[in-house]
């Protein structure tokens, strides 16, 4: 009992003391952020701000959790290379916000970042729980194929929650979140190393909400989002995908549901429409909810609920018996199936609304211009 306690307190100390931080330091970042010229100037119907804001904020965040975590976690040497990762994700993080540089450039210090503890720190998705129902094998072992597959997750995930951050306080408030979510799942399967890191990471992410809730003084930037998604991709293969149970890869995706779903509609619709999958649109899920009329309040709200409930699955998922995961897990997948198609057919609708939009718009002007020139004729 006395060592429940223990890990309580030193989980609690951890939130705290990076929360009190990043709070601390989001201020001087902001004046850091307007002294190089990290500011977001509003220009297109993307952005939801009326006047610049300062980026650069998830320097705060970052500082906060190195410093706090460096004093309160257990590191090793795959530790130690997941941090050399993030650092460089920070790094490239910065000059982006305040250069904006291009797509291809970030993606590839992407996967050298994530390549650091993957090739160094042996940082490994190396199995998972065997799908096929009908196989006499219990697990299904990926072999050399871990080191692509757990790339491309880490890549996945840093994208998946940058590209969510769209409005005042989501991003972060979505990370904190599951966070949250994993920190329970860690102390309910024995991480407590893992579950202190996450509390060192969520503290870091409140303290820093007071700042980025709507309406925002300073927003993450990609400082922020890319270096919580490379933390969140990171530490969730260091928990959950080590349980040799269903959850191995039923709870990451659970818990980190709302910027997966996002991101793979977001890439879908962008190939469907015959454009890059890295192009920005406005067509993410609190785009929608925008143009549905919600607020930005309320839109967040929204997501935070819909994020909150896909962690508390993540948690039941991991005190329920396999029988029970193997339904819950089915039940998760055909409601993001049918949400996927009930979304694709939306944008198809909407994609033939405007297209008959323009051809009106070609018509009127054509009679338009017929009609002028029938005036001029003598």
């Amino acid at each position: 009992m006395d060592e429940i306690y223990l890990v309580v307190i030193k989980v609690l100390v951890a939130f705290f003391a990076a929360g009190i931080l990043s709070f601390l330091f989001t201020p001087p970042v902001k004046k850091l952020a307007h002294r190089i010229g990290a500011i977001d100037i509003p220009k297109d119907s993307r952005r939801m701000h009326k006047k610049p804001i300062p980026r650069l904020g998830g320097l705060a965040i970052y500082l906060s959790f190195v410093i706090v975590s460096l004093l309160m976690g257990q590191w090793t040497m795959q530790s130690f290379t997941i941090l050399i990762g993030s650092a460089m994700i920070v790094v490239l993080g910065i000059f982006d916000d305040r250069n904006a540089l291009g797509a291809k450039f970030k993606f590839g210090i992407q996967l050298v970042a994530a390549a650091v503890p993957v090739i160094f720190g042996n940082l490994r998705i190396e199995l998972i729980t065997n799908p096929n129902i009908l196989s006499n094998e219990l697990y299904l072992h990926f072999g050399v194929l871990s080191i692509p597959i757990t790339i491309i997750w880490i890549v996945a995930i840093t994208n998946a929650v940058n590209l969510i951050d769209g409005l005042d306080g989501l991003a972060v408030g979505v990370s904190a979140i599951a966070c949250m979510t994993m920190l329970a799942v860690s102390l309910l399967i024995g991480e407590i190393p893992i579950a202190i890191l996450l509390a060192v990471l969520a503290g870091a992410c409140v303290g820093f909400m007071p700042f980025n809730l709507n309406p925002a003084s300073i927003f993450m930037g990609d400082t922020g989002s890319t270096f919580l998604g490379f933390m969140l991709a990171t530490l969730s293969i260091q928990g959950m995908f080590k349980v040799y149970a269903i959850i191995s890869f039923a709870v990451p995706f659970l818990i980190l549901g709302l910027p997966i779903f996002d991101t793979a509609f977001a890439f879908t619709r962008r190939i469907l429409s015959g454009r890059s999958p890295f192009s920005p649109d406005r067509g993410h899920v609190h785009h929608r909810l925008i143009d549905m009329g919600f607020n930005q309040k309320q839109t967040v709200a929204i997501l935070y609920i819909i994020s909150t409930i896909l962690g508390l699955l993540a948690v039941v998922l991991t005190t329920s018996g396999e029988f029970r995961a193997i339904v819950m897990v089915a039940v998760v997948l055909i409601a993001i199936v049918i949400g996927g198609i009930v979304y694709l057919s939306t944008e198809k609708r909407k994609m033939k609304f405007h297209e008959q939009q323009l051809r009106d718009e070609l018509r009127k002007r054509e009679k338009a211009a017929e009609e002028k020139h029938s005036e001029q004729k003598p």
